[in-house]
């Protein structure tokens, strides 16, 4: 009897032991992400301000959790090329994309079938800010200012190009609200990235274009093209002397392009706070605003993810309307 019953213990000692390895065992996992390399899709052209932020946020990332965080510029088809590939990605936190106002509002409303919804495909996981744009025209352009471009624009109707960094882009959605507001009929001429589109205006392949400060800075100071405008309400830091729209005649112009990392849907809700913890954390430094600051980008406060979702919605019940009305499509 008595050796039944230690035999009984026994077994249940050796169960509650295996329940107990099995129990940590799980914790540990839970607890190892990440425990290989993560990639970090980037939707537009190496050299672009996407690019340049994200890349910062790919090393200081890569820091903080012990593992490469490898980006993987996949240009083309205004960025939708790289987020319906996030789209199809596992929901691991092992594929994440630095995504854009672009790529999550414009080209749901420019794109009839982009290949990912905004709003059911993603996790958003943490927003970091963002840029104004600029516009520019070649340095031997004639014009001085946007209302030279305005009134060649009303005399050659459908013959005036601006050129973008791809359909849907705010490159591209910037020129759609210049030609709606005033009244003006120009025709977009789209690249494969901003690096491109930029060089169609220094060398005259097109009239003008509207891109990321941070991205053009070096070209207007170099006299390779010249700034009329920029597209915020406030002038940049990095432009001071240059006015915007809104104080140069296009009253209410305002784009101002944002900037924010995203998953695929159903992402593990800890993984999605571990990276917000880490993203808020790393766009918080010094270091950030010593790199990021003096090229023009934006900082923004914290936003939790649930916020981040909140921004998405509004801009869409905001853009898609404009972009309807317009007729832009990406063809």
């Amino acid at each position: 009897m008595i050796t039944q019953v230690t035999h009984a213990a026994r077994t249940i000692l050796v169960a509650l032991t295996a329940s107990a390895a099995l129990a940590t065992s799980g914790a540990a996992g839970a607890q190892a992400y990440p425990s290989k390399p993560i990639r970090l899709l980037v939707p537009l052209a190496a050299g672009s301000t996407a690019d340049i932020v994200s890349r910062f946020a790919a090393q200081e990332l890569g820091r903080a959790l012990g593992q490469s965080v490898v980006v993987e510029n996949k240009a083309g088809a205004g960025g939708t090329i790289a987020m319906a590939e996030l789209a199809r990605a596992a929901p691991d936190g092992y594929t994440i994309a630095f995504a854009s106002q672009g790529t999550l509002v414009f080209n749901q409303a420019i794109y009839a079938n982009p290949g990912y919804d905004s709003t059911k495909d993603f996790a958003p996981v943490a927003f970091v800010g963002g840029v104004s744009n600029v516009m520019i025209v070649p340095p031997t352009s004639a014009a001085t200012k946007p209302a030279d471009v305005i009134a060649e624009a009303k005399a050659k109707p459908g013959q005036l190009t601006y050129s973008s960094g791809g359909s849907g882009t705010s490159h591209h959605l910037s020129g759609v609200l210049f030609g709606r507001m005033t009244g003006t009929d120009l025709v977009h001429v789209p690249y494969k990235g901003a690096p491109q589109g930029v060089l169609a205006v220094m060398t005259g392949e097109v009239t003008m274009g509207f891109f990321n400060t941070p991205t053009v800075i070096g070209q207007i100071k170099d006299g390779k093209v010249k700034a009329l405008g920029v597209t915020s309400l406030k002038r940049s830091p990095l432009l001071p002397n240059v006015p915007t729209l809104d104080e140069l005649g296009v009253k209410g112009y305002e784009v101002n392009t944002w900037f924010g990392f995203v998953a695929p849907a159903r992402t593990p809700p800890e993984i999605v706070a571990r990276l917000n913890a880490e993203l808020t954390r790393i766009f918080a430094s010094a270091e950030a605003k010593e790199k990021l600051g003096p090229q023009g980008f934006d900082l923004a406060p914290p936003m939790a993810p649930a916020a981040f979702a909140r921004q998405i919605a509004d801009d869409l019940a905001i853009w898609v309307p404009i972009v309807k009305a317009s007729g832009a499509t990406a063809n």
